[in-house]
């Protein structure tokens, strides 16, 4: 049983990801996984939960903050994600990192801390499409998804693998809320 940690977008551009995701029926991440930006990787997230309640912690004294979606990218011939940009995402990413603190065998592996690159993958040739077929995606992605949105982050969820290669929430951790003080 694996964990990892992700960010959602709204309701409605989650919606209209996932309907451009399906023109394409050989395009299986969808039966993986709904539309995220990967915060914190399977590395270092246990079975036994105990990193849990150290990601609660950082949560709860982070305050809420916007992310910012992008053109697509390509990570070699194989991924075509959605850029994402935000400071922040990166400092929560780094702490979180820090507190879990897997080994750096595993941060390697996971691309984090230095080699993090906030993103939201559309297609991959290893969840069914061709190189072929990611180009067409990619050429068509500005056209059918865009504009691409800045939202609010306001909780982060927790994915928990109930089989191989399929996720599903576990948990979503709410992020600190700004008061207003008078």
């Amino acid at each position: 049983m694996q964990f990892f940690i992700g960010i959602v977008p709204s309701d409605e551009y989650k919606m209209k990801i996932l309907d451009f995701q399906h023109k394409w029926e050989n395009n299986q991440i969808t039966d993986v996984v709904e539309p995220h930006i990967t915060l914190k990787a399977q590395g270092g997230l246990s079975p036994d939960k105990k990193w849990l309640s150290k990601v609660i912690e950082v949560c709860n004294n982070f305050q809420v903050f916007q992310i910012t979606l992008g053109k697509p990218m390509f990570f070699g011939n194989e991924i075509l994600y959605l850029s994402a940009t935000s400071k922040e995402l990166v400092k929560l990413h780094k702490i979180i990192v820090r507190e879990i603190s897997p080994s750096k065998e595993l941060i390697k592996k996971y691309f984090e801390f230095d080699d993090f690159v906030p993103h939201m993958t559309l297609g991959k040739t290893s969840y069914g499409l061709t190189t072929e077929e990611l180009c067409d995606m990619g050429r068509l992605t500005e056209e059918e998804i865009s504009p691409f949105p800045t939202f609010d982050v306001r909780f982060v969820r927790v994915y928990q693998e109930i089989e191989t290669n399929k996720y599903i929430k576990y948990i979503d951790i709410p992020l600190k809320e700004q008061r207003n003080v008078y």
